[in-house]
């Protein structure tokens, strides 16, 4: 009898014990649970952002609306970041940029800037919705373009190219654009990175220009002995890569850049055997200089274009691309030669007024380049 007490004794002890024990793990592996849960969708809030409350998303949102950031929901990848095809609940699609930013210097002014270009609107701009922070990244969010970047088109044999009425009117879409960022808003917006890939295709394919003022966070996170040069090698004006100073007129060099790739279906720069081949604005130059401008254009055209419109763009294309800052036209000038509302006034005919390199002189800049490029 005392042995039978004394075991039922240990073994109350015995499951007293276990019970303490299982729920010390329980509590254990609930906390750990939680903080993995926090941990996933931890985010960076500080005092200074409750004011863009309305603005900002949650990184839970964000994660659930591109299935986790999955591989498959990728939809483009530039210098800035990868971005995801996204959800919302109320069936909104979006698209979320990830831009790595591991300093925090500068990135209150940049969230005030991009807040502030919320504001903008545009037909022929890709409207910014939101952001989210999170350690070491910052998310911004996107109307989404079903059609994808422009470069998709001009250079993928798998797509079916663009006609030349689909063309022209991208051109003068993102023309219009850029003027409204130069001239239109409260302040001015320079874009500092326009390129094919860089314009997107609605549902009703008009070219909207995307990522405009994305490189003024690594303007903030630059400090004095650093020279970054946002931008693509082949748009960069020649006074950029020397001064480090994006303008008006910088980012009028890189639409006629552009325009030229646009009507040419060739990218600015090209590493290949001929020298003339290699920079886009010279091919272009030498073909009008021998009278046969029509020459650089796009071959899988075939012919079907507008000839007044084809020579248009490829003349402005030169004009815009002139080695001096203030001789290329303004936005609006270029508005207006398009829509035909003033003459294009003569191109000179000095080659050395064109273009940014000589065939030697870029390859140097591609192989050894005087900045960091984003």
């Amino acid at each position: 009898m005392h042995k039978r007490r004394k075991f039922k004794v240990v073994a109350n002890i015995f499951t007293k014990l276990w019970n303490v024990v299982a729920v010390i793990l329980l509590i254990t592996i609930t906390g750990a649970a939680y903080y993995f849960w926090r941990k996933k969708y931890e985010e960076v809030r500080e005092d200074w952002e409750s004011e863009y409350g309305t603005h900002r998303f949650s990184y839970k949102s964000l994660y659930k609306a591109t299935k986790g950031f999955k591989a498959k929901e990728i939809i483009g990848e530039g210098g800035f970041g990868k971005v995801y095809r996204g959800t919302l609940p109320s069936n909104e699609q979006i698209a979320v940029k990830r831009v790595s930013h591991d300093s925090q210097q500068g990135i209150k002014e940049f969230v005030a800037e991009i807040i502030s270009m919320e504001r903008l609107r545009h037909r022929n701009l890709v409207r910014l919705l939101g952001y989210c922070r999170r350690r070491g990244e910052l998310l911004l969010i996107y109307d989404y373009m079903p059609h994808g970047s422009l470069d998709r088109f001009l250079y993928s044999n798998g797509r079916k190219h663009l006609n030349w009425l689909q063309r022209f009117r991208i051109v003068r879409g993102v023309a219009s654009g850029l003027l409204y960022l130069h001239e239109g808003w409260e302040q001015t917006v320079i874009h500092r990175d326009i390129k094919a890939g860089n314009v997107l295709l609605d549902a009703e394919m008009n070219g909207r220009l995307g990522d405009f003022g994305l490189a003024r966070l690594y303007d903030h996170d630059t400090n004095s002995q650093t020279t970054l040069v946002a931008g693509t090698v082949g748009y960069l004006a020649p006074e950029l890569t020397r001064t480090g100073r994006a303008t008006t007129y910088t980012d009028v060099y890189a639409f006629g850049a552009f325009m030229l790739e646009v009507a040419c279906g060739r990218k600015p720069i090209e590493r290949m055997g001929m020298p003339e081949e290699l920079v886009l604005v010279d091919w272009v130059f030498e073909c009008w200089s021998k009278g046969d401008i029509l020459r650089a254009s796009d071959p899988r055209l075939e012919g079907n274009y507008v000839v007044e419109e084809m020579v248009l763009v490829l003349k402005i294309g030169l004009l815009c691309s002139h080695v001096n800052p203030v001789a290329r036209p303004s936005m609006r000038q270029v508005m207006q030669f398009l829509n035909g509302d003033a003459d294009l006034p003569n191109i000179p005919y000095d080659s050395a007024s064109f273009g940014t390199f000589t065939s030697s002189e870029t390859f140097d800049f591609l192989w050894s380049p005087p900045s960091s490029f984003v």
